[in-house]
């Protein structure tokens, strides 16, 4: 009987002292939980307060005074503004000898060097049928 509550003293002892080092870890890691926990916070604040000092940086009126004094950037005023137009650009007129010729079919009814004719415009069908138009 002495060596079963000796036993038994070794398991009481055992499980009290798995007990208390079970209790020790649950607070060690509940005390690192809320340290994170006030750390995201503070990253959250932090980040909020970021986000509203990049907004107030991006106001069009700071960006124009930033351009203007560091840049040295001014408006465009129609004064200095420089207005680009496109010609299209035109094909020379070639006198041509031949059945097209003949039938009245001028330049200015084909289309410019490197342009496909529509099929079935009045000049292509009036070409074909002389047999002007040759592939």
């Amino acid at each position: 009987m002495t060596r079963l509550n000796l036993v038994l003293l070794l398991a009481v002892l055992a499980s009290s002292l798995y007990l208390v080092r079970t209790q020790y870890e649950s607070r060690r890691l509940f005390v690192e939980l809320e340290r994170a926990r006030a750390e995201a916070h503070r990253l959250d604040v932090e980040h909020d307060g970021l986000q509203v000092q990049q907004r107030a940086q991006a106001t069009p009126l700071r960006v124009e005074k930033l351009a203007k004094e560091k840049l040295q950037m001014r408006t465009a005023t129609p004064a200095i503004t420089q207005y680009v137009t496109y010609k299209e650009p035109v094909a020379p007129v070639q006198k041509t000898q031949g059945a097209a010729a003949s039938v009245g079919v001028t330049s200015a009814d084909r289309p410019p060097l490197g342009v496909r004719a529509p099929s079935g415009g009045s000049a292509a069908r009036e070409a074909a049928s002389v047999g002007a138009i040759s592939q």
